[in-house]
């Protein structure tokens, strides 16, 4: 398995991407072979959010030209996850019957969205 910065090679800030962080949604460009269930273990573990659903898309290179010459740009991936903006705190019975609540803590929105590494 890899590992999550491996997975996350960066943010794609664009002003599409700007107006959806207000419904939770943040869009980064991926490895072109990871899957949507690596993608949103890799969000979790990297911002300590919960992940609702994500959106994959791969994207083919454009050929652009310099001079007389031609050549195609790179293909990539892009992922959309959105996340939960008001996590609740989940409880559970436990073996003797006792109601236990889960520890685990989740942030609301990811702070630091335009650096990533």
């Amino acid at each position: 398995m890899r590992l999550a910065e491996d997975i996350i090679i960066n943010p794609r800030i664009t002003e599409k991407s700007n107006d959806q962080l207000v419904d939770g949604k943040y869009t980064f460009i991926v490895d072109r072979r990871a899957t949507k269930t690596e993608i949103r273990i890799a969000v979790e573990k990297l911002f300590t959010v919960k992940v609702l659903k994500v959106n994959t898309m791969n994207i083919n290179g454009k050929v652009k030209r310099m001079g007389v010459h031609t050549g195609p740009r790179p293909d990539w991936k892009k992922a959309i996850v959105k996340i939960d903006t008001a996590p609740k705190v989940q409880s559970y019975l436990d073996k003797g019957g006792k109601v236990t609540a889960s520890a685990r803590k989740y942030k609301q929105n990811i702070e630091e969205f335009g650096v990533l590494q």
